[in-house]
């Protein structure tokens, strides 16, 4: 079999990846239709993680990261490391030293289908990382896989260049083709918010103004006063 290291891939604007990062992980998911979102499983190792940045995808083999080395090379300023393996794995894949040499090329962050090892130190560079698993086991760097080959990443697809967005509420993915048309409507969700925020502010109700009255009305839920089934007991 076969394998290999795509070296140039296509990435959005600068600024489309400005607006989703700004966005955030939430309102980007509601903006493209609550889609992309990838596994909850997929936490962050330190909570004020923030990243958003194109793809450069990472296909190894279970608790082998020679390909995350060879990545490295291809990759440009501000992408971000998506890593998978063939097969389930929690081994821990990705350390310190990687973390270093990510950061000496302007990696932005990682994010990976198995085990983070060096969590203190990582977090102690300021380096984004969202993992599967934290595991000490280490790992070896002896049998082939593929960089920028479109991969599933904890039951997302992704390509490389597709727009990933996290943050402490998980991790999404855009595809580069529509990023344009999410940020955009990504803007407009935060807009809509801000008035839909400052009603409640001042004590409107949800139930009103979201016109969900008329909906339980529809679901046969009825006000009474009293329960009397209840009464007395």
């Amino acid at each position: 079999m076969s394998h290999k290291i795509v070296r140039r891939i296509q990435r959005p604007n600068a600024e489309t990846i400005k607006i989703l990062g700004s966005a955030g992980v939430a309102t980007v998911h509601e903006a493209q239709g609550r889609s992309g979102l990838l596994r909850p499983y997929m936490r962050p190792i330190y909570p004020t993680a923030r990243v958003a940045g194109p793809a450069v995808t990472v296909s190894c083999q279970p608790g082998d990261n020679l390909m995350i080395h060879a990545s490295i090379e291809v990759c440009h300023p501000g992408d971000i490391l998506v890593v998978v393996t063939t097969s389930e794995s929690t081994d821990g894949m990705f350390g310190e030293l990687l973390g270093v040499s990510c950061q000496a090329h302007g990696i932005a962050g990682l994010i990976i289908d198995a085990g983070v090892r060096d969590t203190a130190e990582l977090a102690t560079m300021s380096f984004p990382v969202w993992a599967k698993a934290v595991s000490a086991q280490g790992t070896v760097k002896g049998t082939a896989g593929d960089v920028n080959i479109p991969v599933v990443c904890a039951g997302a697809m992704i390509n490389p260049g597709d727009v990933i967005v996290a943050d402490a509420d998980g991790v999404v993915v855009v595809p580069r083709e529509t990023a344009g048309q999410v940020a955009q409507a990504s803007e407009q969700r935060i807009a809509k918010e801000e008035r839909s925020r400052q009603r409640l502010r001042t004590g409107e109700l949800g139930l009103d103004f979201y016109g969900l009255r008329a909906k339980l009305v529809e679901l046969g839920v009825e006000f009474v006063d009293e329960d009397t089934k209840t009464a007395g007991r």
